[in-house]
């Protein structure tokens, strides 16, 4: 039976796994790096062939990463900031592979993933929101992965909540990102909150400004739901990401939300659900879009 293995380039880590073309996992690894001198890339080339060298050599190797992936799909095309080196990257001349190494946005290979072997597995359309440091997003529309033009197609955190918001890092005004996302907590907290954690504990234990916060973020996190339910008529919605673990604190209120503000023709309403590969669906996708030869479909 052939073996794949996917890489899930992060901006901290990489989460690798070893796969069987029936999604059975044999081996995984989550190895922190420091954003210097491509140590992330000499890393993945360690990871394989330590992989290899247990298991053998691989069927086909699968990479995903944060950033636009170019429209050939050897290479991440556009990441600015970080990961130097990174863009134009060719994985497969780097890594010396005789067969193509196929490269995804992380956000899409997380929802191929959890179309091949989790939450959304059977689906034919689906939607997925990554809840972190910024707000990551994915979809499969008519059972294939929806990548655009120049593949921006899935960055939902991008969905914009409020015209007369501050600017995102792409320029959206007011997106989900910026209402939701890690990255500004304190600054929409005023510097009370380092983390969504120390929010949500806040909003938990009775703070009333916590509470007004948190109950910002949900709402405008439904209304975001509310604009991809529109556009894509999904069947469900994943909603995973360190903030999804709020659990109930987070899918209650969400729940109440959209029955407000969701449309449902003949009673259809949306499932909103948890991911359940967690950490390692980046790396199940990433090894199933190595498996398809990079078509990037679902199964």
């Amino acid at each position: 039976m052939r073996q794949l293995i996917g890489i899930d380039l992060g901006g901290t880590a990489i989460k690798a796994a070893v796969v069987t073309e029936d999604g059975k996992l044999l081996d995984e690894a989550n190895q922190a790096f420091v954003d210097r001198d491509m140590e992330w890339a000499r890393a993945v080339r360690d990871l394989i062939a330590l992989f290899e060298k247990r298991h053998g050599v691989a069927s086909g190797v699968g990479v995903s990463a944060p950033g636009l992936a170019s429209r050939t799909g050897r290479c991440i095309s556009h990441l600015p900031g970080r990961l130097e080196g990174l863009e134009g990257l060719d994985w497969t001349e780097y890594l010396g592979r005789k067969d193509p190494v196929p490269v995804l946005n992380d956000a899409h290979a997380a929802l191929l993933g959890e179309a091949w072997m989790g939450a959304a597995r059977g689906m034919e359309d689906v939607a997925m929101l990554t809840l972190g440091t910024g707000v990551g997003g994915a979809a499969i529309v008519d059972h294939r992965l929806l990548k655009g033009h120049i593949g921006r197609a899935g960055h939902l955190g991008h969905i914009s909540v409020d015209f007369n918001g501050p600017l995102d890092d792409v320029s959206t005004p007011g997106s989900i990102e910026l209402e939701i996302g890690h990255k500004t907590v304190a600054a929409r907290s005023g510097g009370r909150f380092r983390s969504t954690r120390e929010l949500v504990e806040a909003h938990l234990a009775g703070d009333a400004e916590a509470t007004r916060l948190w109950e910002r973020s949900v709402k405008a996190l439904a209304a975001c739901v509310t604009s991809i339910v529109n556009v894509l008529d999904p069947e469900a919605v994943i909603i995973g990401g360190g903030a999804a673990k709020a659990g109930s604190a987070l899918f209650e209120p969400l729940a109440a939300h959209l029955d407000r503000f969701e449309w449902r023709p003949g009673g259809a309403r949306v499932r909103i659900i948890p991911p359940q590969l967690g950490d390692i669906a980046g790396a199940y996708g990433s090894a199933w879009n190595a498996l398809t030869g990079g078509a990037a479909c679902a199964v």
